[in-house]
């Protein structure tokens, strides 16, 4: 089977500017660090971040936040970095707020090839501006679209060769779902396995998800 593994060095060539980068993370528990620190150095800018949230302002995606390299963020709660406020308030940064079980099943149905999730949430809030409005069973709900992004910055626990993933308690969090929902799958594990060392019933993304995997610090190639 293909050997999928990278350097952290070389991930900079799958980095432009404005593209779509969906990362995983829930206030910065199962963000991948170093990959954030890569997208960060390589200069890149007008990105559009597709997250839970925006952590801190030292913490998770908050740097990028910071150093002004993301145009707009597509997150469920901005309230723990006041920077994405500051800037969404000065017009420097749009922010699309989506109700977080909102925010998960489009993902799903990015990576499902669904057309769309239809949910009672937000409807008669500003939630709702700009959407289709549907009624069933005098039921009112909201069609909300799917999320697709060219690339997924994932953090995953244990890594093999071929892009096996597993992961660790609640680091686990938005990365396999981000995992299905984008066009290229960067992984960065805590360890890695060889080939058939992780036991098929703990994997929880398929290697044939994933386009790479970077090699912890203790085994950089």
């Amino acid at each position: 089977m293909k050997d999928k593994t990278i350097n952290i060095a070389q991930v900079s060539q799958y980095f432009h500017d404005g593209m779509s980068i969906m990362v995983g993370g829930f206030m910065g528990i199962g963000t991948p660090p170093r990959l954030i620190d890569a997208l960060l150095s390589s200069g890149v800018k007008d990105l559009t971040l597709i997250c839970n949230d925006t952590a801190f302002v030292d913490t998770g995606i908050g740097p990028l936040i910071t150093h002004g390299r993301v145009k707009r963020v597509i997150a469920s709660h901005i309230g723990t970095n006041p920077e994405t406020g500051r800037r969404m308030i000065a017009g420097e940064l749009e922010v699309e707020l989506v109700p977080q079980g909102t925010l998960t099943e489009r993902i799903r149905c990015g990576g499902a090839g669904l057309g769309g999730v239809l949910t009672p949430t937000g409807v008669g809030t500003v939630v709702e501006e700009g959407k289709q409005k549907l009624t069933l069973n005098d039921v009112e709900y909201l069609l909300e679209r799917p999320l697709r992004a060219e690339l997924a910055l994932v953090q995953a626990h244990i890594a093999d060769l071929s892009g096996n993933l597993t992961y660790q308690l609640t680091a686990r969090n938005f990365n396999p779902l981000i995992a299905l929902a984008a066009d290229l799958v960067i992984a960065e594990p805590d360890a890695l396995a060889g080939i058939g060392e992780i036991a098929p019933d703990v994997i929880v993304t398929p290697g044939a998800l994933v386009d790479y995997v970077v090699t912890p610090q203790e085994t950089a190639l």
